[in-house]
């Protein structure tokens, strides 16, 4: 009995000091000012302090009335975000932009970012091909949605270097097969080239491929067929010398020590290509 007793009179002296001390209520604060949100952002972002421009950036946005200048505040953090390669951050905050704002001017770079973002995660023909896939699924989106904006002609040469990834990852493989004699894996890799790849600097190789493949397990005919193919597109090449020799055993390739010199501008211009993706 006394025990409920005291607990009741403490139960008691809460009450009364809980509402005795109003002061210590919860009060939220007052609304911060975004113009001043957004210019911390921008003086950050100017001096490549990303992550703290992203932050300013979202606080902005929070409290800006004006949609457009909400919007505009998200297109920025995710940009910051991407800056310091915040890859998943930034996408998942561009794919709110897009639900949040659809009408918004800037739709159009958060599609191209989201497909600049993609194509920087890819890696060489060695490793995981769904980086790939998925940023050719992008910029196909982007190019056909958007085919005449400013950013269509950066994206046509990122999926030209996608196309070439792409026959690249289908020539490695089709390489482990031939290395382990798995000669119908290794023959349906290369065709795969042949006829989706065609326009990609692996074709003269896959060919040749194909001529040593068949060659090799007898079947001369489909050799020759792929012979004159490669004879027919690309008879300067290395690669339908090496087809020549497969076919005519006495014929001598002679040794090039001299590099030409359009290959050396192609590579070239590939690397310009990489660093504009930096």
């Amino acid at each position: 009995m006394s025990s409920k007793f005291f607990i009741s009179i403490i139960s008691l002296f809460l009450i009364v000091s809980c509402s005795s001390n109003k002061e210590l209520i919860y009060k939220p604060s007052s609304k911060l000012n975004p113009y001043d949100l957004y210019k911390e952002g921008v003086e950050a972002f100017e001096i490549n302090d990303y992550f703290f421009a992203s932050k300013k950036f979202s606080e902005a946005e929070l409290n800006f009335e004006n949609i457009e200048l909400a919007a505009k505040s998200s297109i920025m953090s995710s940009f910051s975000l991407y800056g310091i390669n915040l890859y998943d951050e930034a996408l998942e905050n561009l794919e709110r932009f897009l639900r949040t704002y659809p009408a918004d001017k800037n739709i159009i770079y958060a599609h191209y970012l989201i497909a600049i973002i993609f194509f920087e995660q890819i890696e060489d023909e060695k490793k995981d091909l769904n980086p790939l896939i998925e940023a050719n699924k992008k910029i196909e989106f982007f190019l056909k949605k958007y085919p005449n904006s400013d950013y269509a002609i950066d994206l046509k040469f990122k999926k030209d270097l996608i196309i070439n990834q792409l026959a690249a990852k289908e020539l490695y493989v089709a390489k482990y097969y031939i290395s382990t004699q798995k000669w119908i894996p290794a023959i349906n890799r290369l065709k795969i080239i042949v006829n989706s790849y065609d326009k990609t600097i692996f074709i003269e190789e896959a060919l040749h491929r194909l001529v040593e493949i068949h060659y090799h397990i007898g079947l001369e005919d489909e050799a020759k067929k792929y012979a004159k193919i490669l004879g027919y597109n690309y008879n300067s090449s290395e690669w339908f010398e090496q087809s020549y020799k497969v076919l005519n055993k006495d014929y001598i390739i002679k040794d090039e020590k001299v590099k030409d010199k359009s290959l050396k501008d192609e590579k070239g211009f590939v690397k310009k290509i990489i660093e504009m993706i930096k």
